[in-house]
């Protein structure tokens, strides 16, 4: 069985004779013959917050809408921000001098850029697959990068607001490089993508429409928090397993039967 590997869209496994597709369970990740949880998967059991059940609550029926729209849209910046990072082009329009990108997407991936041109880090990774086997999860994180001589782990977001479990979700990642790769990061943050701060402070990290939002916590405290949160997800899911699906390529009918 041949293994493809895409950014977003993974496939597991494609037959030999090109007919039959395995789709992964996008919550896990195999590991050595096991099943991780994804980190931001364990996290889901993280209290959201009163004012996260109270947009709920406003939102009703529209909310599962919204929901996947933003993911989407986070999904679609963060695909950009590695094509810049791998040196590709990206154009607003396309030939036809049409636009190729909603215009909020392409201004959440404008502000990424002027971060990247303000600071001029020193790319060490991006998107890199990691994980844990002593907290049994891995994951993938955004950038790891060096920015005077600092290694520094950052997350891009690009929500409406910034959730409890982000600071959570870099310790983890920064938790998981250093097993990974032996290397301590000195800096984590979270780029956030739709601030409302409106003009360059170099001196703050941030910009029109953006920040790196720093931990509150220290790093020790996030892994303690997470780990309470891995016993409670474990608790309720003793015997959960990731599901797979497959489905052929081609389809013809017989007409002889």
């Amino acid at each position: 069985m041949s293994k493809i590997k895409h950014t977003y869209n993974r496939i597991l496994e494609i037959s030999d004779d090109h007919k039959q597709v395995t789709l992964p369970d996008s919550r896990y990740y195999r590991r050595n013959g096991e099943y991780y949880p994804s980190i931001t998967y364990v996290l889901g059991y993280y209290p959201k917050g009163k004012q996260f059940e109270e947009w709920l609550k406003n939102m009703g029926r529209s909310a599962d809408y919204i929901v996947k729209k933003a993911a989407e849209d986070g999904t679609k910046v963060h695909e950009m921000v590695e094509q810049y990072l791998n040196g590709e082009e990206l154009s607003f329009l396309d030939k036809y001098d049409n636009p190729k990108y909603n215009v909020e997407i392409w201004q959440m991936f404008l502000r990424f850029v002027e971060f990247w041109e303000t600071y001029k880090p020193k790319l060490i990774e991006t998107e890199v697959h990691l994980f844990s086997d002593e907290l049994k999860v891995a994951g993938t994180c955004d950038l790891i990068c060096e920015i005077d001589s600092k290694i520094w782990l950052l997350d891009v977001k690009t929500s409406n607001m910034m959730h409890n479990t982000y600071p959570l979700q870099t310790a983890v990642y920064g938790y998981c490089y250093k097993e990974c790769y032996g290397v301590d990061v000195d800096n984590f943050g979270i780029l956030w993508l739709k601030s409302s701060k409106r003009k360059l402070n170099v001196e703050k990290m941030s910009g029109k429409g953006w920040e790196v939002v720093l931990p509150e916590r220290t790093q020790e405290e996030n892994i303690e928090i997470f780990k309470m949160v891995k016993r409670l997800f474990d608790i309720e899911n003793p015997q959960e397993a990731p599901t797979f699906t497959e489905f052929k390529t081609t389809i013809k009918r017989d007409l002889e039967s």
